[in-house]
């Protein structure tokens, strides 16, 4: 390998791939950790959802497309549901959200969060129960705030000492005392990418442990006596697999629960201990399973709250991406292939880095298939590439697809339900794709493609 100055990807020359990817012994044969529960292959190889043939998929709505797998989402809000009975779930909307989706995890039973206007409008918009509605976020507006005190919210995490003032303010002014959360940054760094790890000091989120600001900031709600102090929230990162930091997280902020009962005689009844769980990307990811999540959170709390001489709080997570993250593909059309000149093969797809920012922004690693047929052919190691004026326009570093792999093909890759459609943009002036469900055989439209009329009706010049 050798360096390269604008980063690993436009450097890392050579045809091996990474230690962990091996050929397959079937190129055509799927991962099932890594793909939604009803993608299965057809008589002929051709992929199904929900028995459901992709071509008619991608004749149907064109390609791009992601695809969402509706029982294989609901079902995972289920375990969920399920694994943390007694406690409260919340949906990250931030993964991804539409009014459909937002339905789906209502009628689950499941809470969801948000982090701004435009989500929570999506949410009410839906029908979402406002007292199942968490409000988060680093910087909210006046005009957010308001929104969210005349929706009812359930829960507002705080996150500032100026964001303390501001709810305060209005609160008073509607004479309303909504419930609110203290956002603790307990200094455990989760084992993830430098830009998704949220709870170390030197970041933008929370209040810090380490410096007193988190228990002082607790301290004000309690003394101003006009919003409702239910408890403390702390999150230590995303596509997390090992719960180590969660006992070190929740061993910290309980600590502070139990400082905040020695100063005011209060036992806040709630806690929030964030979420953040890994889905498996490639063959190298194994998330744990909701259940034994579960049992390991419930230990972790009881056991410190025993140490604490605290009663058990309410307790209350979020999976983060582990929901919808595998619930969805993304389906595209091969254009052209290039061997340049046996280094690396390159398939590029109609799509990329406008709706799939991941691999370029954080290094995220994907795994691919051909999805519209089966193939005899011998295993090519490739690298999967989109259509934008970007060399690091990359959705799947290195992926073993077969040796005839040609314009025209399908190529699906999975794992994209989570932050792909939420962080797409119009790089050059790209449409964002549709967002399409499938259940027991029929598809639906969910979310529409953006067309080249929607680019400029915003370009009022």
């Amino acid at each position: 390998m050798r360096a390269h100055e604008a980063g690993a990807l436009h450097g890392d020359i050579g045809s091996r791939g990474p230690a962990w990817l091996r050929p397959p012994a079937d190129v055509n044969a799927l991962v099932p950790q890594l793909w939604p529960r009803n993608v299965t292959r057809g008589a002929d190889g051709a992929l199904t959802v929900a028995g459901l043939d992709v071509r008619a998929v991608a004749a149907e709505f064109g390609t791009p497309v992601y695809v969402l797998d509706e029982d294989d989402l609901r079902s995972r809000c289920r375990d969920f549901r399920s694994a943390f009975a007694d406690e409260d779930v919340y949906y990250a909307g931030k993964a991804f959200l539409c009014r459909a989706v937002v339905r789906m995890v209502a009628e689950e039973g499941l809470h969801l969060d948000v982090c701004t206007g435009g989500e929570l409008a999506v949410a009410l918009a839906a029908g979402m129960p406002p007292e199942r509605i968490g409000f988060h976020g680093n910087n909210k507006s006046v005009a957010e705030l308001t929104r969210a005190l005349d929706a009812r919210v359930g829960r507002v995490i705080l996150d500032s000492f100026d964001e303390i003032d501001r709810l305060t303010a209005l609160a008073r002014e509607r004479g309303v005392r909504p419930r609110v959360l203290v956002r603790v940054t307990v200094g455990v760094e989760a084992h993830t990418h430098e830009f998704i790890a949220t709870a170390h000091e030197d970041q933008k989120f929370g209040f810090s442990l380490a410096g007193g600001a988190a228990a002082a900031a607790a301290l004000r709600v309690l003394d101003e006596d006009v919003l409702e102090l239910r408890g403390l929230h702390s999150h230590i990162g995303s596509q997390i697999f090992d719960a180590d930091g969660f006992e070190v997280s929740a061993r910290r902020v309980l600590g502070l629960q139990a400082q905040i009962r020695d100063a005011r005689g209060v036992e806040l009844p709630e806690l929030d201990l964030g979420g953040g769980f890994g889905i498996a990307y490639t063959t190298q990811d194994d998330p744990a399973a909701p259940q034994d999540l579960a049992k390991r959170l419930r230990r972790i709390v009881e056991t410190e709250c025993l140490v604490q001489r605290l009663a058990v709080p309410h307790l209350s997570v979020e999976p983060g991406r582990a929901i919808v993250g595998p619930s969805v593909f993304t389906l595209y059309e091969v254009g052209t292939v290039k061997d340049v000149d046996g280094i690396r093969t390159y398939v590029s797809v109609d799509g990329g880095m406008s709706d799939n920012i991941r691999t370029a922004l954080y290094d995220a690693s994907y795994s691919a298939t051909v999805a519209s047929r089966a193939s005899t052919a011998e295993p090519l190691l490739a690298r999967v590439v989109g259509k934008h004026c970007e060399s690091g326009d990359i959705v799947v570093k290195d992926e073993f697809l077969p040796a005839d792999v040609q314009p025209g093909d399908l190529v699906a890759v999975p794992g994209t339900g989570a932050y792909c459609r939420s962080m797409a943009s119009n790089y050059n002036h790209v449409p964002r794709p549709p967002v399409v469900a499938v259940r027991d055989g029929r598809a639906r439209l969910i979310v529409r493609r953006e067309t080249e009329a929607d680019l400029l009706a915003l370009d009022v010049g």
